[in-house]
């Protein structure tokens, strides 16, 4: 619950029970300075509009190069406020999707005789003793027969 609602709370305890405004600020879970808080209405219509305008003059650039170009100006000089007047305009750069390149997907062909097309793969363990081997299987896809096999020791 955001503090202005909060303070429309304890109007309500105030009016409605006759609670003193410690007791409805201690019920509605506020502070007595915040519930005194009168906020500081900014005019921001000098901004809005030349942010608006330059945003349709460079519609690629983002809010930091639009922030750069007010400060040269002199309107602003708090990035984080000209990025929630930039998001209060529902200005935002849309980023460009990366187009990828559509192949069709082809099905492999199966093989029709032996030899025709071979699979390779690599098999590693380790023996009692600690030492590792690795072995290059080589295997022919028609009769799923192992054709070869190197071992190597040195790893």
């Amino acid at each position: 619950m955001k503090p202005s609602a909060k303070r429309q709370v304890v109007g309500f305890l105030q009016k409605q029970y006759r609670l003193s405004q410690l007791t409805a600020c201690r019920l509605a879970g506020i502070s007595r300075q915040a519930m005194r808080y009168k906020p500081v209405k900014t005019n921001d219509d000098a901004i809005k509009t030349r942010l608006k305008q330059l945003g349709e003059q460079y519609p690629r650039y983002g809010y930091l190069l639009l922030h750069a170009m007010l400060k040269s100006e002199g309107l602003v000089v708090n990035r984080k406020k000209t990025y929630r007047i930039y998001t209060e305009l529902g200005m935002q750069v849309r980023t460009k999707k990366r187009k990828k390149l559509v192949r069709p997907r082809v099905p492999m062909a199966v093989p029709s005789k032996s030899n025709e097309r071979g699979s390779l793969d690599f098999v590693s363990d380790q023996l009692a003793n600690g030492r590792r081997f690795r072995v290059l299987n080589i295997v022919d896809d028609y009769s799923r027969a192992c054709v070869g096999q190197l071992m190597d020791t040195s790893i």
